[in-house]
């Protein structure tokens, strides 16, 4: 009964909890205020999202709503070694008790009332997909997220992606600036552009089941294939 925390021999995807006093700065209360950012995560082993994105109000449901993400190899039994695109409701279709648009619509009167700015954050992979390009380093996300909690992106110039319309900072601190666009990252773009319109086509294919739920601003904030 002795835990073997370096072992993988039944799984890489490892859960544990214990007290929270063990965390020394935790909140008492167990709450706060309402967030002046939210991050949706999004592991994107195709290579093709960009590393970091700040969203719309309507691309932020558009997303919310698709909850895309990967399966690899690892995390769950009987994958096989290839990723797979999983588009989880809410980022967390299986424990939701109502319909997926009451909790759309909530957030989204959450968002314009506090003012709250949501951001895209691909935590997969960056020149090229699974097997081909590697993982986006973790000291790199960290110096996103801290660059946006400290408004440091807040007024930053952006460029628009051209295969997912997304706000893309062209500089962030602490960032090399081509890991910024993807684009850049691969040996040859044609091959990015084959792996960006079929991500594009999964996003369209799997949103048809909130076309007729959500307004059209919301509806058309996703994908494009050009």
């Amino acid at each position: 009964r002795e835990l073997n925390f370096d072992s993988d021999r039944y799984t890489e995807n490892t859960r544990a909890s214990y007290p929270i006093d063990y965390v020394a700065n935790h909140v008492v209360d167990g709450y706060a205020g309402h967030p002046q950012n939210i991050f949706f995560l999004s592991a994107d082993a195709f290579g093709v999202l960009p590393p970091i994105a700040k969203l719309t109000p309507e691309q932020a449901i558009y997303y919310f709503l698709s909850g895309y993400t990967s399966k690899l190899a690892g995390t769950e039994n009987g994958l096989s070694t290839e990723p797979t695109a999983t588009f989880s409701t809410c980022f967390g279709a299986p424990f939701l008790p109502l319909p997926p648009k009451v909790y759309a619509d909530l957030l989204l009167q959450k968002i314009i009332r506090y003012q709250t700015q949501v951001w895209l954050v691909n935590t997969g992979w960056t020149g090229g997909s699974y097997n081909i390009g590697e993982r986006i380093p973790l000291p790199h996300t960290r110096n996103m997220i801290k660059a946006v909690l400290e408004k440091r992106l807040d007024n930053s110039s952006t460029r628009n992606d051209r295969f997912f319309g997304l706000a893309v900072p062209k500089i962030c601190p602490g960032i090399p600036t081509e890991i910024l666009d993807p684009e850049l990252t691969w040996r040859d773009w044609r091959d990015y552009e084959i792996k960006a319109r079929e991500q594009a086509i999964r996003f369209e294919v799997n949103f048809k089941q909130f076309e007729k739920e959500v307004p059209e601003a919301v509806a058309s904030a996703g994908p494009h294939r050009d």
